[in-house]
């Protein structure tokens, strides 16, 4: 596993370009996507990038780790919407290429199938991953068996406090998530994972030094072959 270290600008900027390289070497590659505020600075980075004509997402296809249950993806805090307007709508990809678990309707048969989906499209090239301050990936929270698929999760309430500066207030925050498994995201050829903060500094510990175990979700990285784990100073505080 392999560590960078800068503040957020310039690790945004690096695994902005760790996109934009596995796309321009094969571009009908396939991106796994997360949300939250860890990976804004990369996709400005990447919708730059595609306005300046050095990266074309034309014949690529992405999945998004999770989405709330109980929201559609036109509301505002639904990821689907996150994406959207943080990402897709200003670059020049095929939207009917974008995969966003479903939070509404029939949403466990679209995640039943998910992990089919991407297996049909080949299988993710490069993912990005945020991390909890519990340790969570994606919503795997404390005690996810690491050979998890796709599925529904009960959110810890940590995550409903961390997520509520997000909403008006926090009971708006949904209690459940449809989210990829560990081993769905084990599953990425390449991993990239972002944290910054303070409040990040236990769970970059626990994955750097820390046992491997289901309790820290994040630990199952330690066995993942290419996973470069980008932080600040403040997220390393704790592992130096």
């Amino acid at each position: 596993m392999k560590v960078v270290i800068g503040n957020n600008e310039k690790i945004s900027a690096l695994i902005a370009e760790e996109f934009i390289k596995q796309v321009n070497e094969k571009p009908n590659c396939v991106l796994g996507l997360a949300t939250g505020t860890s990976p804004l600075k990369v996709y400005a980075n990447l919708v730059q990038a595609c306005k300046d004509g050095r990266v074309s997402f034309k014949d690529v296809k992405t999945f998004n780790l999770d989405e709330y249950i109980g929201l559609e993806g036109t509301h505002n805090q639904s990821y689907r919407y996150f994406m959207n307007d943080n990402l897709f709508n200003h670059i020049d990809i095929n939207k009917e290429n974008t995969h966003v678990l479903l939070g509404v309707g029939d949403y466990l048969a679209y995640a039943n199938n998910y992990d089919n989906l991407i297996k049909q499209a080949g299988g993710i090239d490069l993912q990005i991953l945020g991390i909890g301050s519990d340790g969570h990936i994606a919503f795997n929270e404390p005690g996810t068996p690491f050979d998890s698929l796709t599925h529904v999760a009960e959110l810890a309430e940590s995550t409903i406090v961390d997520n509520s500066r997000l909403f008006n207030d926090i009971s708006e925050v949904p209690t459940k998530a449809v989210t990829m498994g560990l081993r769905s995201i084990m599953n990425a050829k390449k991993i990239v994972l972002i944290a910054t903060g303070k409040n990040k500094a236990r769970a970059i510990f626990n994955l750097l030094k820390g046992p491997k175990t289901e309790e820290v979700p994040c630990s199952i990285l330690q066995d993942h072959p290419d996973c470069t784990i980008y932080v600040d100073e403040d997220a390393y505080s704790l592992a130096k």
